[in-house]
């Protein structure tokens, strides 16, 4: 069950889903949603412990918080192929009353979303909110995240992963999708961080580098070294290296997919490096 085989299946599919959500509205991000469908994958069907029936309080179970919202393509398509709401329903995505919007809202109540994210920089500090939290509640469950690495030019998250290291807030795994891409072009170009390794360290974070971040076994070798990692007295940071647009070749080594719609005849080349293995919505 969930061999990587399966797992892989599971990402060709979900690369389907975000092609095609994004295509309908001619709106969304599929650069890194692609490049994260793995580490989706991943979390949802090897690594989290989570209840079949969403609760808001997530009591007793792992949770885990988007914070680079704008990724909702990715994170929507993975919840309904894990049952949190029909696959069918990704057919709605961005249209009016929908409960798919753009980036992630929780007035909707669509299961498994609890935060509303996509204001950059902001989830770190509830991650690591919710991580303190779970501690106070003698809650031995764990909280995942997942932050772009562009997001990091936000001052909000360092003041939060200085706050975790010194408050040894041991039971968050905190990954940063290092894709070496925003918006306006590379990280580098954008704003140079140095190394983001030496960063974290600098704030007393345990660090792990996953550098194949777009091969299955390779994340979940990486993740299930972070949980053994844990309740160690340091928070952990994962540095996911991906490559935005993962999958469709002339989506990749690029931005310019970072919030770009394919029109028609780009959405069957992609569909086409991708061939169907669950089934279309």
């Amino acid at each position: 069950m969930n061999s990587i085989e399966s797992l892989e299946k599971t990402v060709q599919q979900v690369r389907r889903d975000i092609l095609r959500m994004v295509h309908k509205v001619n709106s969304g991000h599929p650069g890194g949603s692609l490049g994260c469908a793995e580490f989706f994958v991943v979390l949802y069907n090897k690594i989290m412990n989570y209840n079949s029936v969403f609760s808001m309080d997530g009591i007793g179970e792992d949770l885990f918080f988007l914070s680079n919202g704008h990724i909702s393509p990715v994170y929507y398509s993975v919840l309904a192929r894990s049952g949190f709401f029909p696959v069918e329903e990704l057919n709605t995505f961005r249209l009016l009353d929908s409960r798919l919007q753009g980036h992630p809202t929780t007035h909707e109540k669509l299961p498994g979303i609890r935060i509303a994210s996509g204001s950059l920089g902001q989830g770190m500090s509830v991650a690591i909110g919710s991580a303190a939290a779970k501690n106070l509640n003698q809650d031995n469950s764990l909280v995942y995240s997942l932050h772009g690495d562009g997001e990091l030019q936000e001052g909000q998250n360092w003041e939060a992963i200085m706050y975790a290291g010194a408050k040894k807030i041991d039971n968050i795994i905190a990954t940063i999708d290092v894709n070496g891409k925003q918006i306006d072009g590379s990280t580098d170009d954008v704003l140079h961080m140095g190394s983001l390794r030496k960063k974290f360290e600098a704030f007393d974070w345990k660090v792990i580098s996953i550098e194949k971040g777009n091969d299955v076994a390779a994340i979940t070798e990486g993740l299930q070294l972070a949980k053994k990692e844990t309740n160690k007295g340091k928070p952990i940071c994962v540095l996911l290296h991906t490559e935005m647009g993962n999958g469709v070749d002339f989506m990749m080594h690029t931005h310019a997919w970072h919030g770009k719609a394919p029109n028609d005849e780009q959405l069957q080349q992609a569909l086409d490096q991708n061939p169907a293995t669950l089934g279309d919505y």
